[in-house]
């Protein structure tokens, strides 16, 4: 008797047909059929092996979007930009048609009148029929959409009604981006009663990092660092919605909360975003840190960090929606700091620097196995 084919999972994505998303489902189509090497997954390197993670090849992708661009033109755009390796949109169209048909209208858009409830009650409709047409086991909602400002006014942003979506529909959530999703205090209560398992705020793919491995270096060397300040330039859609002081202001945030946790200290200068269309999806950020040797001599470090965003961010959104799938299977529930590795702005309960992050990362892997 034939073995039963195994199970599928979805995965939903918020910001569906952004460069984050459609890097992540083309990257998954070209890994399970052997394309391309899993260059930044943690998820399939040796210490996973028995966590018994939805293999990638049973990922079922769909997601809310506002925009209307199909994903294989957006995947031929970002191959353009050198995003994607060349020919890979052509070698995986059919998985990419396949995902972008399971993609439904976001919002709330300009004139829309739909309230709150209204809103929240469609987007959940959207997911639990794409769990129910694909015949999925279960859906991890990952909030990849640019990072909004909020509106500021008390009504809930959109990432918290995508948020609250995802609780109604029984779906783990992992906020990929510094909007608020589930930290809205309106969601506190629900979040808390629902009984599923969520992960943190903003991906933590390049300045920061590199600052959470090197925090702890000056700490643990015992060398003062008196002042650390940095510059992003960045362009494509987050480099649009950065410019905006407010949104900057929630991204700027996580990046210093790691040097405050990792130093016991909060050292002058400050972090900066600048948009620069012409670059695209690519950015640069550099970090000037001023700090005091032995017998007081004055040093200076000075990082630049150059790479493609999506490329950066992909791996880590296939990562952490089989973590939490595979959590969500086996009971677990709540916030998981466990994740910390992967966010700029991790649950609490967490550490703060990469290595302690990490270590914390293989024992869930070994919960996740049946180890005790």
């Amino acid at each position: 008797m034939p073995a039963a084919a195994p199970a599928r999972t979805g995965v939903w994505l918020i910001g569906a047909r952004g460069s984050v998303a459609t890097t992540a489902v083309a990257g998954c189509a070209a890994v399970a059929a052997g394309l391309r090497p899993a260059t930044g997954m943690v998820t399939e390197t040796d210490a996973f092996t028995e966590a018994a993670l939805p293999p990638l090849g049973t990922l079922v992708f769909g997601g809310h979007d506002t925009l209307d661009c199909p994903l294989p033109k957006r995947a031929e755009a970002l191959a353009d930009q050198g995003v994607l390796p060349h020919g890979l949109a052509d070698a995986v169209r059919a998985e990419l048609e396949a995902a972008d048909r399971e993609i439904r209208p976001g919002g709330p858009l300009p004139g829309d009148t739909r309230d709150e409830e209204e809103l929240i009650e469609a987007f959940a409709a959207d997911i639990r029929a794409f769990v129910r047409a694909n015949g999925l086991a279960r859906a991890v909602v990952v909030n990849v959409a640019s990072t909004e400002a909020g509106p500021g006014d008390g009504t809930l942003p959109p990432s918290s009604l995508y948020a609250a979506a995802a609780l109604r529909a029984d779906c783990p959530y992992v906020n990929f981006t510094p909007s608020t999703g589930l930290h809205h205090p309106a969601l506190a209560a629900e979040a808390e009663a629902g009984g599923l398992p969520y992960a943190g705020r903003d991906g933590k793919t390049g300045q920061t990092l590199l600052r959470s491995v090197l925090g702890p270096m000056f700490a643990q060397r015992a060398l003062t660092v008196r002042a650390w300040s940095g510059t992003n330039l960045l362009g494509g859609g987050d480099g649009a919605a950065l410019a905006d002081p407010r949104a900057a202001a929630a991204k700027n945030a996580g990046k210093e909360r790691v040097l405050a946790d990792t130093l016991g200290t909060v050292p002058e200068g400050g972090t900066h975003i600048d948009d620069v269309p012409a670059l695209g999806d690519w950015k640069t950020a550099w970090d000037h840190i001023a700090f005091d040797g032995f017998l007081g001599s004055r040093m200076t470090l000075q990082t630049t960090w150059q790479g493609c965003d999506s490329a950066l961010a992909a791996p880590l959104v296939l990562d952490l929606a089989r973590l939490l799938a595979r959590a969500h299977e086996t009971g677990l529930a709540g916030p998981r700091p466990e994740l910390a590795f992967y966010f700029k702005d991790p649950d609490p309960g967490a550490p703060a620097a990469l290595g302690e992050q990490y270590a914390q990362l293989l024992s869930f892997g070994r919960l996740l196995a049946g180890e005790r």
